[in-house]
């Protein structure tokens, strides 16, 4: 599957892009809210499981409404635990890291911030869990996902479609790298998505790329590390950084990363 073979509906808010497989769709939800969220749903015989959660409460109305015709039978909640107003009766399935990392973890402390950010228009409500699942496979709705379990929460496969979700990728932005042994982690994570052969990668914020992207981000971080090694401060490394990649977005990660690079 092309990652740019798909239609479009545009909302009143977001946009979704459909992919149809055959069997089973993928529904790819554009927030357009502050931080760019991306919600992915995956349909198969009018059933649906849905990969994280918007967190705005205008996302929360939009989404529910598009979804009307669809039955969810579940939500798998990694990296994006707030917004538990959307679908509050629906069940929801994660990991015991990825529960314990929203709730009260680096996904909780993250919701604080976006709450003093944002206010009353977001959702700072966390998801609460109904089924903690493990690693490997797991079965939703007639719909396979295989759990991967990582450091902050779980990645997932989904083999009807041969595409992965992940928490970030983003070819054309910044990323948070937080020092040279997590940079090299993600670059071994996605050689293996490219020695796989995966047709889509999905992710929190970003709309769904491919292998070359994969490649891509890889020779980024690569580059990364070349830079960081010449530098002597954190103004100097995003001055080299900004001075390579002019168009890429997510100046906030990017101070970010330099922070971990020149604790």
């Amino acid at each position: 599957m092309n990652k740019n073979t798909f239609t479009t509906v545009k909302l009143a808010k977001g946009e979704m892009k459909i992919y149809d497989f055959g069997g089973v769709k993928l529904h790819a939800y554009k927030t357009n809210d502050f931080i760019d969220d991306e919600v992915f749903i995956v349909e198969k015989n009018g059933k649906a499981v849905i990969i994280e959660s918007p967190c705005f409460f205008d996302n929360n109305r939009e989404l529910t409404e598009y979804l009307k015709d669809i039955q969810v039978e579940g939500l798998l909640i990694a990296y994006h635990g707030a917004g538990a107003t959307f679908l509050p009766d629906v069940p929801k399935y994660a990991t015991q890291n990825a529960v314990d990392y929203s709730e009260n973890g680096g996904g909780k402390a993250l919701v604080d911030k976006f709450t003093d950010a944002f206010g009353e228009i977001f959702d700072n409500s966390i998801h609460k869990i109904t089924s903690v699942i493990g690693e490997g496979k797991v079965t939703i709705g007639g719909i396979d996902f295989e759990i991967k379990q990582t450091a902050e929460a779980f990645d997932i496969i989904i083999p009807e479609i041969n595409a992965v979700y992940t928490h970030m990728l983003g070819h054309d932005c910044h990323s948070i790298v937080a020092g040279a042994g997590h940079a090299d982690g993600i670059i071994a994570e996605l050689h293996s998505y490219i020695e796989k052969g995966y047709d889509l990668i999905l992710t929190s914020h970003y709309t769904p790329e491919d292998l070359k992207d994969a490649q891509t981000k890889i020779d980024y971080l690569e580059n990364l590390k070349k830079i960081v090694a010449n530098c002597a401060d954190a103004d100097t490394f995003k001055t080299e950084v900004q001075k390579e990649y002019p168009a890429y977005s997510g100046q906030n990660y990017l101070d970010m990363t330099a922070g971990f690079f020149f604790a």
